[in-house]
């Protein structure tokens, strides 16, 4: 609706994870050079965790987008299932046509599928989303799919991605032996002050912004620091609000009243994250 008020090309706030639009914070390219080195040197199992709204699937998305030719990937986003289903979608997202639905038929095929890119030097990659949701049980006996290996590397790449809370669930003892597979978890951080301003800055210069389109003062960034925690997702719900008022109000400037008043009909309240987290610096998003 306010695209064609400030000139912009298109929404710079949506909460779609288009890769497009990644800002890469300090956290977002340790989590990239995290996935690259555990991926490409087939580590076998890899864990990304962080709070809601972090950025843990675009920056999934975004590290299959840039190394896709060499990748073939299954994403699993349905998490409450047992062992056999989740073989029955990941085969089914790698384009295996399921010629029995019984496990042990299905791991045969999974295993001759992986046999087969290994010879075409393809890359097989296992994404599971929302991984916090699995059992125990079933995060063991994907542990057994790292099994499938050549003398030299492991033939799939699983990629956990969760809230915190997975970490909690892999520090059972029960699972201590999935855990010693898994070369460190990375867990991601939230952006500072001076990240909040540069990652607003640049998903506006995304969607087109030039200079006195938009202009975010210092107050206004604190603000939505402060209100956000420096959580992604937050910021653009907040942003993506405070533009329409700013459309409604035919204003191109951004002031702390502006986000006050937005985070109230979102009825969002300073984040307890940011408190000792405000870092020095920044400046006015224009």
């Amino acid at each position: 609706m306010y695209e064609a008020f400030f000139s912009l090309r298109e929404n710079p706030f949506g909460t779609t994870p288009d890769p497009r639009f990644l800002y890469k914070s300090r956290a977002h390219r340790e989590a990239l050079a995290y996935l690259a080195q555990g991926i490409f040197l087939k580590k076998g199992f890899l864990a990304v965790t962080g709070e809601v709204g972090v950025g843990k699937t675009t920056i999934v998305r975004a590290f299959v987008q840039t190394f896709n030719p060499c990748l073939e990937v299954s994403f699993v986003i349905n998490t409450k299932v047992d062992f056999r289903e989740m073989l029955y979608m990941l085969l089914t997202d790698f384009g295996v046509e399921i010629k029995s639905d019984s496990k042990v038929a299905m791991l045969a095929q999974l295993n001759e599928f992986l046999i087969k890119r290994y010879a075409d030097n393809q890359n097989p990659v296992v994404v599971i989303d929302e991984a916090q949701n699995l059992s125990p049980e079933v995060l063991e006996e994907l542990r057994m799919l790292s099994n499938l290996e050549t003398n030299q590397q492991k033939l799939i790449q699983i990629v956990l991605v969760g809230q915190p809370e997975l970490w909690d669930l892999l520090q059972r003892d029960d699972l201590r032996q999935l855990r010693q597979r898994i070369p460190g978890v990375c867990q991601m951080k939230l952006l500072s002050r001076e990240e909040v301003y540069r990652y607003i800055r640049y998903r506006l210069a995304v969607a087109g912004l030039t200079n006195g389109q938009i202009v975010f003062s210092e107050n206004a960034i604190d603000s939505i620091f402060e209100l956000t925690g420096g959580i992604p997702r937050l910021i653009n719900m907040l942003c993506d609000r405070v533009l329409l008022r700013g459309y409604l109000q035919r204003s191109r400037a951004v002031e702390s009243e502006l986000v006050a008043a937005s985070a109230h009909e979102l009825g969002m309240h300073a984040s307890p994250r940011t408190e000792g987290r405000r870092a020095a610096g920044g400046g006015a998003v224009n």
